[in-house]
């Protein structure tokens, strides 16, 4: 792999002392970040040199939580609640096949590159009977695109017969879940430092999994050393309901069944009591804050400024593109400090507390922190050089408050592991077009199904 040697750009390294640089350098070999500092770059790398004046060079996003295949089902229920958006797509989700999975998950994929990401945690848990391989429909999409995949291989066993919400068409044997989980870990799962596609657990929520599950996905996912990941405390629904059922809140029932711990994240985490964050904060255990989509499903506002402060993990998570039809996650760096500043007041998140979460919060919740997250020497070269240099920004001094403040900027360069991904704001690994016309033509062909 040649050097790539990026200069003349605002640096932002979001390393443990937020070092950064007005005018520096970042220097790529071997997909590995060698050198980073102030100034031109040293001499003796021979390889490519990108001029990068005007722009700002981030470590590249880390997003903690998606459903990829909700792509082929934008715009559906657009004025619901969340349990009413999901029992009207559950039926619509049933005509889910393997080639329906790939083309959304390239698309959002897609998406979610053009907006500075380059790792992508994608939680997916519907298996319908006749929908083929869905894990290697998900897998083939990442390496079309060329970013990181942490697939959460979902499941749900708790249908509408059960209490459940979904169908009971669309549940799986808690046998059969735990034994598809353990399987998708033994074809895909990559430990090593530079991996391409890890696989986590992750039955999908208390509404749709049973005790059973919920304990034996526990079991197997610390047996086999990956991680644990579901949905927690969304909404006030989901509380009463568990209240009802368990008598306790959902944040007492995860820690009751062992789901608590270094090894976990969860999404939204919006309705959490004061002892709940703390002990989030106290077991390491992280949040994957979902801004646009909370916003888009009236969920709530997740105490983001409270975790943090109580020391849990917090990355950025885009969602479902079904409850979030943008699918971009730079935009969510301006979303989630709106939020909180709505929460808590002008001061409880900062731009540079923003850029933190969408990059180390959510490098610390995938268990990465050691390789992703920052720029720093020999940790993985995956950046975001993002082009500041045009009207949208003009006058703006502060790089990093323009990034965060303002419309995503374009990107001048997306590096995975030192591969181009986008350059000068397209795509550079597959075609976008033809990524479109191929979402259009599944998007109407499992409406159609129904």
């Amino acid at each position: 792999m040649s050097v790539t040697v990026l200069e003349n750009a605002a640096v932002s390294t979001v390393d443990a002392v937020g070092t950064e640089y007005a005018r520096g350098h970042v220097v790529v070999d071997s997909g590995r970040i060698v050198a980073v500092g102030e100034g031109a770059a040293p001499s003796g790398f021979s390889g490519e040199r990108v001029d990068a004046s005007g722009c700002l060079i981030t470590p590249g996003l880390v997003n903690t939580h998606h459903h990829l295949y909700q792509w082929a089902t934008r715009g559906l229920a657009a004025d619901s609640t969340l349990f009413q958006w999901l029992v009207h797509l559950y039926p619509i989700w049933g005509g889910l096949d393997a080639g329906i999975t790939h083309a959304a998950a390239t698309a959002g994929l897609a998406r979610l590159a053009l907006t500075g990401c380059t790792t992508v945690a994608d939680h997916h848990y519907v298996f319908p009977a006749e929908g083929g391989d869905q894990l290697d429909a998900l897998v083939s999409a990442v390496d079309r695109i060329g970013v990181r995949g942490h697939i959460v291989r979902g499941s749900m066993d708790r249908g509408e017969s059960a209490g459940g919400l979904p169908p009971d068409n669309l549940v799986e044997d808690t046998e059969a879940a735990l034994l598809g989980t353990e399987r998708a870990i033994d074809l895909h799962h990559d430990a090593s430092p530079d991996a391409r596609v890890r696989i986590a657990v992750g039955p999908c929520s208390p509404f749709t999994v049973s005790e059973e599950l919920m304990t034996g996905a526990a079991e197997l996912a610390r047996r086999r050393g990956v991680r644990l990941h579901t949905h927690l405390a969304e909404t006030l629904d989901e509380q009463e309901q568990c209240l009802a059922e368990t008598g306790l809140t959902p944040a007492e029932y995860a820690e009751k069944l062992g789901w608590l711990g270094e090894d976990v994240w969860f999404a939204h985490t919006v309705h959490l009591s004061p002892e709940a964050i703390r002990r989030l904060g106290a077991t390491g255990t992280g949040s994957a804050h979902c801004p646009t989509s909370n916003g888009r499903l009236g969920t709530g506002i997740a105490p983001v400024r409270d975790l943090l402060d109580a020391g849990a993990p917090v990355g950025l998570g885009v969602d479902g593109a079904a409850s979030n039809e943008s699918g971009g996650l730079g935009e969510e760096l301006h979303q989630s400090l709106l939020q909180a500043r709505q929460r808590g007041g002008p001061t409880a998140l900062t731009v540079r507390e923003a850029l933190w979460l969408g990059t180390m919060g959510g490098a610390r919740c995938l268990g990465r922190q050691d390789e992703l997250g920052s720029i720093e020497q020999g940790k993985l070269a995956d950046l975001a050089v993002w082009r500041l240099d045009g009207l949208a920004y003009a006058g703006i001094t502060d790089p990093v408050a323009a990034l965060v403040l303002g419309t995503t900027p374009p990107l001048a360069r997306l590096l995975v592991g030192g591969r181009t991904v986008v350059s000068d704001g397209s795509l550079r690994t597959a075609d976008e077009t033809a990524i479109a016309d191929e979402l259009r033509t599944v998007s109407a062909r499992i409406r159609e199904a129904r």
